[in-house]
């Protein structure tokens, strides 16, 4: 036994002694069993090296995670998607009404105008101010020609259809008197 200090009251703090001589790398010794060390194996040549599962159980939980977040989170992402379309649809409606809106008022202020209301009067009412003449150009002949006839007359020479000439004998022959001063 050594009367000398133990490792716990030991003065001079928690150094650790050092080894007078260094230590081979790879040696093999008392240093390398101590409990709690981690030891790596190394493969040994023509053997694969060996693998853990494929999916540990923290991967399975993980995924069922994400999906479930997923799942959730695709509901109200749908909704804000659809509002987002909606007010971009309003928003073009919106400025389509103010356009119309605007013409609209255009409109009304040239309605307004006597210059404007005088100028339709004249094309659609034909209204002639006092003091004017009015001078309408008809599309054939002199302007104070009688002679023609009416639009609705028939001309009396001309031939008459064979189906009217059928239905004129027949009333002639029952003695229609509507027909008879034809």
């Amino acid at each position: 036994m050594s009367t000398g200090p133990t490792r716990r009251g030991r003065s001079g703090g928690g150094r650790r002694r050092t080894p007078s001589r260094p230590v081979r790398a790879g040696a093999r010794g008392a240093a390398d069993s101590r409990p709690g060390r981690r030891t790596t194996r190394r493969p040994t040549r023509g053997t694969a090296p060996r693998r853990g599962p494929r999916f540990t159980g923290r991967a399975v939980l993980l995924t069922a995670l994400v999906l479930l977040l997923a799942l959730t989170l695709a509901g109200p992402l749908r909704q804000y998607v659809a509002g987002r379309q909606q007010l971009a649809q309003l928003a073009a409606e919106e400025a389509a009404l103010t356009q119309r809106a605007a013409d609209l008022q255009a409109r009304l202020d040239q309605q307004a105008d006597p210059a404007y209301i005088e100028q339709q009067a004249r094309e659609r009412l034909t209204l002639v101010p006092p003091g004017s003449r009015l001078v309408i150009v008809g599309d054939a002949g002199d302007p104070g020609d009688s002679t023609d006839a009416p639009a609705g007359a028939t001309d009396p020479s001309a031939p008459v259809p064979w189906y009217e000439a059928l239905m004129g004998s027949v009333a002639t022959a029952d003695g229609d008197p509507a027909t008879d001063g034809d």
